[in-house]
């Protein structure tokens, strides 16, 4: 009885034995037939490792070849995932090393999508580091340091809004650009031209296929692919007048602040050679370092960049200002044009303008006596535009405006930039409209939608005329200021109100007064060169249209700028001494609540002009007496005038 049971207990047990060893070699045919091409791999990525040698991006030069933003070599922190139980010890362990946090590696590390892939950690790192690392080899396996060509300003921080800066790629980034080649730790252009040019400054990434131990320790080379750098750029900037133009806009804050404007902390310039639109300077203040951005910042240097009042990341040079009088030129150029007027005519100032029982006072308020219009650009006098812009009305103001590139994006190639506005009817209405009541609003999009219907069955022009004075009848009893009114052609006329133009579009019109009536289209980069040396794109000047102002309007208007700078009593008649011929226009743009926009424009030589500049300053005052300065010192640069001493004088407009 008892021996039967053994043997029946015995072969229960057989017969486990026989069921277990079944799965084991059918789980051993699965592995080795079925899946043997997946534990291959697996085994063969864990022994051979493919490490990325990073293309270095395309260097950028000046119009001489003077270098502007290059590469350089430094060292990065890499870690690949073992697939081991200790690798919290090792994230922990590094993170300690490179004062980050662990959590943050571990995401990283996580995000991965191929388990032994290098996960960039950390670039720009120090010896100190890496001989850190060096030490506590055998305590972090996976961990890998390279060598990777980073972005290297020889300049510091000049041109950085031009050029923008370089950081990892972001997610929505990689979404965008994964079909490109892309893949998560690449380099990104994330503004200016590093944004714009991403896909010729780019390189294609080399790589170097090394055999491994347990360790992640390389034990042999397998092979390399060289990397292939990117394209080169030739930009159209001229470092001599680039740098005076960053330095002089930094000195006349400073100077500003010690006169007590106490919000003069930042300002812009513009310089572009008139004979192409080509530009030769773009200047914003303050700057960014681009080095910092393109790595980890701590919580102090993301909140000087980011969360500071005086936002260094904006490029002012593309942002739009009230233009001041520096919009003067426009209104006399209509007045002409439209016979209003001739340059002979004179108007009697005597410190003010009276309209609708309202007094528009001149900056002078004892007035400039008899001024004809070369005086009234001159002396800058404001009580000849305010009469003059009426007589002229605002179409015939806005049509010359529009035809200088005023109000319209130039289409230079940097993202950000602002189409400013030209004032008139539909601008002020636009611009009013949002800062209506919920009723106001109400009721205006049912007028809207009224005189829509009823223009679509209008048939004649006399129709359509007499219902657009009965809709701006209905707009005007809704809210005053939604119509326009004569006071608004007023101050336009000075260009205050609602007039608002870039710094770009203002040497831009400026340039097409000096060469003629020709309006291009400003360009930065002059050249795309491959890293052979051949030329693969090429700008060439683009003329966006030639104004219909005559060759003789231009001509007095251009007298009137030259005038600006002789005594005795032009507005910048202290600027430009020892300078060839210098035409200018100074220009104050009132901000309310604040001090002043100064603003000033010039071309030089007066007789046959090569450059136009155009600068402000926020915040500080009168055109002439900040920002003047600036345009003295670029066109210093331009015509190799060193030994000039920049003076801050206290001009009146």
């Amino acid at each position: 009885m008892e021996r039967n049971l053994i043997e029946k207990r015995m072969h229960i047990y057989l017969y486990i034995v026989v069921i277990l060893f079944l799965i084991l070699v059918s789980r051993l045919a699965y592995m080795q037939l079925l899946q043997n091409d997946k534990f291959s791999t697996l085994a063969r990525e864990n022994r051979m490792r493919l490490i990325t040698i990073t293309a270095p991006r395309g260097e950028v030069f000046d119009r001489n070849g003077i270098k502007l933003v290059g590469n350089q070599p430094v060292y990065t922190v890499s870690l690949v995932n073992l697939g081991r139980k200790d690798m919290g010890g090792v994230v922990q362990r590094l993170a300690g090393i490179l004062g980050t946090d662990a959590q943050e590696i571990q995401q990283k590390i996580d995000q991965q999508e191929r388990l032994y892939e290098p996960v960039k950690l950390a670039t720009r790192v120090s010896e100190e580091i890496v001989i850190k690392i060096e030490e506590q080899r055998l305590e972090l396996p996976g961990v890998e340091i390279d060598i990777e060509p980073l972005r290297e300003y020889p300049n510091g921080n000049m041109l950085a809004h031009v050029m923008g800066y370089v950081r990892e790629i972001n997610p929505e980034q990689l979404a965008e650009n994964k079909d490109n080649g892309y893949k998560s730790g690449d380099r990104f252009g994330q503004s200016g031209l590093e944004y714009t040019y991403e896909q010729y400054l780019r390189g294609r990434d080399g790589g170097r296929q090394v055999e491994v131990d347990s360790k992640a320790r390389p034990v042999r080379d397998l092979g390399v692919l060289g990397p292939v750098p990117g394209n080169n750029l030739m930009l159209t900037i001229d470092h001599k007048v680039q740098k005076a133009a960053e330095e002089a806009l930094a000195r006349s804050s400073q100077e500003a602040l010690r006169q007590g404007y106490g919000e003069a902390r930042a300002g812009a310039a513009v310089a572009i050679d008139v004979r192409s639109g080509a530009v030769l300077a773009m200047a914003s203040y303050p700057g960014f370092d681009p080095v910092k951005l393109s790595g980890v910042l701590s919580q102090k240097e993301y909140n000087e960049v980011f969360n500071s009042p005086w936002n260094p990341m904006l490029n002012r040079a593309l942002l739009s200002y009230a233009p001041g009088s520096t919009f003067k030129m426009i209104v006399a150029m209509a007045g002409l044009e439209t016979a209003t007027i001739t340059p002979q005519t004179i108007i009697s100032d005597p410190g003010y303008f009276i309209w609708d029982n309202h007094r528009y006072n001149d900056w002078k308020l004892s007035g400039h006596g008899q001024v004809d219009m070369v005086k009234a650009i001159k002396v800058s006098c404001n009580t000849y535009f305010y009469q003059l812009g009426l007589k002229v009305g605002i179409d015939n103001i806005a049509k010359i405006a529009r035809e200088f590139g005023l109000g319209e994006k130039t289409g230079i190639e940097l993202p950000g930039e602002y189409s400013g506005v030209v004032p008139g009817p539909p601008s002020k209405f636009q611009l009013r409209k949002p800062y209506l009541s919920s009723e106001g609003l109400r009721k205006v999009e049912e007028i809207e939608q009224r005189y829509e219907d009823l223009m679509n069955k209008a048939t004649g022009e006399e129709e359509k005329k007499q219902l657009l004075d009965k809709k701006a009848k209905d707009l005007l009893a809704v809210n005053w200021e939604l119509a326009w009114h004569d006071y608004d052609t007023i101050i336009t006329s000075i260009g205050q109100g609602d007039s608002s133009y870039t710094i770009l579009g203002m040497a831009n019109y400026v340039a097409a007064i000096a060469n003629g009536g020709i309006l291009y289209k400003p360009y930065l980069v002059q050249k795309v060169i491959d890293p052979s040396g051949n030329v693969i794109e090429e700008n060439q000047p683009v003329v966006v249209r030639h104004t219909s102002v005559s060759p003789e309007t231009l001509a007095v208007v251009r007298e009137g700028m030259r005038e600006v700078v002789l005594p005795p009593n032009g507005t910048a008649h202290g600027f430009f001494t020892g300078f060839p011929p210098v035409a200018a226009k100074t220009g104050t743009g009132e901000v309310f609540g604040h001090d002043n926009h100064a603003q000033f424009v010039a071309f030089a030589p007066y007789a046959q002009p090569e450059i136009a500049v155009a600068v402000v300053m926020e915040f500080a005052g009168h055109g002439g007496a900040m920002a003047g300065p600036v345009a003295e010192s670029m066109l210093a640069a331009y015509f190799g005038l060193t030994d000039l001493s920049t003076t801050y004088i206290n001009t009146p407009e």
